[in-house]
């Protein structure tokens, strides 16, 4: 019994050790990335879309980079794209940049895994969005795609297109308020369940199961194609199974890391986040089943596609990131007075603006508006309930650390 208390001690502490470091990445990226979203409209994106070409595909990996990484509000936003006119390939490049290649998950993977892994994601997402776009031009799902595509009744002519000059403004800035808010009422489950579950898989889970699950883990020197290969395509069906969207995943990633996961195997966990459960669940309502289940294997054989390419690139650069050279955060001083410190106060206060920002914007919007949202679905009721079930875990978990 005081094993298991130590132990819960020790993944709460780790939870929010976690969270602490990644604090100002996510901040810094979310500004960023809520600035980009009020100056660029999906309708200055969508004209530019409209072909299954490389200039098409590019350009919606230009603009998948500078919008969201939320998985959910990729799909969102991809699904607006594709019914607006905007070509599958060029709909999948966006949605897959815009989870992949966006600028805070880079800040947060730097956080926890170092440089390599920051290259594996931008350049691997780069070799991922031109993998399906292979397959697409390949497989021609053009019966798919007339059966999936539907009218959008979305009305965006009178949609303001900003300009530079509106960073002056005071409405943009508290339309950005609204973004960033919006940013974080979208991720912060997935970011609670996902470092709640890092800590205790940290703290309880023995490496001997990881040497089960991951064929090669444990043994000495590089592991050979088949072990890489069973590597990669295990980590989407881990990842599966957690319910976890990118943000979430970097601290179990950084985990399987540290359990001696090879490159490859932690990159395809990683690029994981848009064929986990709901997310399928979501594309199956918005195309239908059939395209839901062509995106999923089309994704997955990609991104075993994109992680092994990388991982064997890395390696021919003598540039593959040792684990036993490597510091694991959750055997790191996560409460210290350094620069990490520093720059979360400072975000901190900048979120607190944008709080009020948001805020003020909010009470314009009540004056006109009443909202009914409706009843919560399935999955929200699971998300929620496991969103309570880790703050009193972790509430537990820091008394009996403290203890």
């Amino acid at each position: 019994m005081d094993n298991f208390i130590s132990l819960w001690g020790e993944s709460a502490y780790t939870s929010l050790g976690f969270f602490w470091m990644a604090l100002w990445a996510f901040v810094l990226g979310y500004l960023i990335s809520s600035l980009i979203q009020v100056l660029i409209t999906k309708r200055r994106m969508r004209k530019a879309m409209g072909g299954n070409d490389l200039k098409s595909v590019s350009l919606g990996t230009f603009f998948g980079f500078i919008s969201s990484s939320c998985s959910f509000a990729a799909l969102s936003t991809t699904r607006a794209l594709f019914n607006k006119g905007a070509a599958f390939s060029a709909s999948m490049a966006f949605m897959l940049a815009s989870t992949n290649l966006v600028i805070e998950l880079g800040f947060v993977i730097s956080i926890f895994l170092g440089w390599q892994f920051v290259v594996g994601e931008y350049v691997g997402g780069l070799l991922l969005i031109l993998f399906v776009w292979l397959f697409i031009t390949l497989t021609n799902p053009q019966n798919l795609i007339k059966n999936a595509r539907k009218e959008d009744e979305e009305d965006e002519e009178h949609q303001h297109e900003s300009t530079l000059s509106d960073l002056f403004s005071k409405d943009t800035w508290q339309k950005v308020g609204q973004k960033y808010v919006m940013e974080w009422q979208m991720v912060w489950k997935d970011v609670l369940i996902g470092f709640t579950v890092a800590g205790v898989i940290s703290a309880f889970v023995p490496s001997a199961f990881f040497e089960w699950l991951f064929i090669g883990v444990g043994t000495q020197g590089e592991p050979g194609f088949w072990s890489l290969l069973q590597q990669a395509a295990v980590g989407p069906i881990a990842a599966f199974f957690t319910f976890i969207g990118s943000m979430g995943n970097i601290p179990l990633a950084a985990v399987l890391f540290g359990e001696g996961v090879a490159f490859a195997g932690v990159m395809a966990f990683i690029f994981s986040d848009l064929i986990v459960l709901p997310v399928l669940k979501i594309n199956a309502r918005y195309y239908g089943w059939k395209m839901a289940l062509y995106i999923a294997l089309m994704l997955f054989i990609c991104l075993v596609a994109a992680s092994l390419a990388m991982h064997y690139g890395l390696l021919a650069f003598d540039a593959l990131p040792d684990a036993s050279q490597w510091s694991s955060p959750a055997k790191q001083e996560h409460f210290k007075l350094n620069y990490g410190f520093v720059l979360n106060v400072i975000f901190l206060l900048l979120s607190a603006v944008m709080v009020v920002l948001w805020r003020k914007k909010q009470k314009e919007h009540e004056h006109h508006h009443h909202h009914d949202h409706g009843g919560s679905s399935v999955g929200d009721k699971v998300m929620n309930t496991l969103c309570v079930v880790s703050v009193l875990w972790l509430a537990g978990g820091m008394i009996a650390y403290t203890i």
